[in-house]
């Protein structure tokens, strides 16, 4: 199997998304020793947001692109096969300002792409990456999932992935962690306790 793991948070060491993601990665492969691992960090390591250019040089003929041309396509192309290679992945998904990281919609901009992972037909759009299966840490520093304030997180990452066939989700949560130290310290060790005892259990 090969798991794609991916961070977003801007927070480097103080993240707790990464904190958590590292975990389920590991208690992950204790399950499934022979997986393969591709680590990508979406702060260090960011892609461009989507713009005109963009589409631009996807539009543009590959003889006649120029080099930053060819340097987008490239990267663009990268990151798409790096996704559709993957059988498992692991995302970071902290909640800034009530939505995901802008550093994680840029990757969904480059992975959301008609005729290779969803299609349009007279009957609506069709996801043509179903199979796989997504474990997302949710954090946030207030209480958000199941509330209206949680339709731009994680509703939002459950309509992006249904859009192209992945309906196998499933949400590591450590919420409220600007709430003081108990509460945080108490959301982490939940999240930590699941991930250790009930995530990989089935």
């Amino acid at each position: 199997m090969n798991l794609l793991h991916l961070d977003s948070s801007i927070l480097g060491d103080h993240s707790a998304s990464r904190q958590l993601t590292h975990e389920v990665v590991q208690a992950y492969l204790t399950a499934h020793a022979d997986s393969q691992v591709t680590y990508r960090d979406l702060a260090s390591d960011a892609l461009g947001h989507f713009s005109a250019a963009s589409l631009a040089a996807a539009g543009t003929p590959v003889e006649v692109r120029d080099a930053a041309q060819q340097q987008e396509v490239a990267g663009n192309e990268a990151t798409l096969q790096q996704f559709l290679d993957s059988d498992v992945l692991v995302i970071g998904a902290p909640m800034y300002n009530f939505t995901i990281p802008t550093q994680l919609k840029a990757w969904f901009d480059r992975i959301l792409i008609a005729g290779r992972t969803f299609r349009y037909s007279e009957a609506g759009p069709e996801g043509l990456c179903g199979g796989k299966k997504v474990i997302i840490v949710s954090t946030s520093g207030g209480l958000h999932a199941g509330q209206p304030t949680g339709v731009g997180h994680e509703e939002l990452l459950k309509t992006l992935f249904a859009f192209i066939g992945i309906t196998d989700l499933q949400f590591v949560r450590a919420h409220g962690l600007a709430y003081g130290e108990e509460p945080r310290a108490n959301a982490m060790s939940s999240a930590q306790q699941y991930i250790q005892n009930e995530l990989f259990a089935a």
